[in-house]
């Protein structure tokens, strides 16, 4: 009987260990998808000031694409750094040269996308 109990509490120990790990697992998750996102957060606001400078009124789309692209270091790799540590943490089996592909594509996106705007709400030429 006293084996039988003892046995009961190893295996209550043994879980309650494995379900505070798992809890610690989503914490992590969570916590890395929340600083990903206030890392995106942080440099959309920062090339939306890039994109609402007045310097930037007679520039060509390729001006304003190399503009962009040299625009926002730290924000830049903060992001991406957030990022890649975010799908580390949630495809830990996944290669680390695929989740660095995956966040500069989401930077190279974000840059195309506030080209894109620019050129769309430019004034047309004279």
């Amino acid at each position: 009987m006293r084996l039988l109990m003892v046995g009961a509490a190893l295996v209550m120990m043994t879980s309650a260990a494995m379900t505070s790990r798992v809890m610690a697992a989503d914490d992590d998750a969570k916590g890395a998808q929340k600083l990903a996102m206030q890392g995106r957060d942080d440099y959309w606001h920062c090339l939306a000031r890039e994109y609402s400078r007045d310097s930037n009124q007679g520039m060509s789309e390729q001006d304003f694409g190399r503009s962009v692209a040299g625009a926002c270091p730290s924000e830049r790799q903060y992001y991406r750094v957030a990022l890649l540590d975010y799908l580390t943490t949630q495809y830990p089996d996944i290669d680390a040269g695929a989740h660095l592909a995956t966040a500069n594509r989401a930077v190279e996106s974000a840059q195309k996308d506030i080209v894109a705007a620019f050129v769309k709400h430019r004034p047309p030429a004279k």
